[in-house]
């Protein structure tokens, strides 16, 4: 039985160990220097994916382009970048796109955004926000509301991250 019991501690001992490795912090990945010191960016519209074949079937209002729209205007209300009506004449694009649809019996709604260097077209950094689903139409548009803001908060801390300012 006393073997039984030390072999119990043994492994024991070595689960809490592994354990305590895994909770120790990782550190943070460096945020690329292209976000931090952009002046310029040129928003770009990705559309919108989604179920329903007719605007009458939709679950949100705006037309498609309403998280471009909603996106945009965010944005240039912030104020820390100029946006610029080429992604010529931009430091960054943001791609901006919702998906609306069904995963099996599950509604999923997601707001996608891509920030791409427009010189290479390689992907810097990508944010997904889930819009939460509602039976109510007024809960629906306001959690589509919260979403967005979800996401801009997300751009504001990855713009303005230690990381980001020193490669301004």
């Amino acid at each position: 039985m006393s073997r039984v019991l030390e072999s119990l501690a043994v492994v024991v001992v070595l689960a809490v160990s592994v354990w305590t490795q895994q909770l120790q912090e990782i550190p943070a990945a460096p945020i690329p220097g292209q976000i931090g010191s952009a002046k310029k960016v040129f928003v770009s519209n990705a559309g919108e994916e989604t179920v329903f074949r007719l605007p009458k079937d939709a679950k949100y209002t705006g037309g498609p382009n309403r998280a471009y729209n909603q996106f945009y205007a965010a944005m240039k209300g912030w104020g820390r970048y100029e946006l610029v009506p080429a992604p010529a004449d931009a430091d960054l694009v943001f791609e901006i796109g919702f998906i609306d649809q069904y995963e099996g019996l599950l509604a999923v709604s997601q707001f996608k955004l891509i920030v791409l260097d427009p010189r290479t077209h390689v992907a810097l950094w990508t944010f997904t926000k889930y819009a939460e689903p509602a039976g109510m139409a007024k809960n629906r548009e306001r959690n589509y509301d919260l979403a967005m803001s979800a996401l801009m908060d997300d751009v504001k801390i990855i713009t303005t991250t230690p990381a980001a300012a020193s490669a301004k």
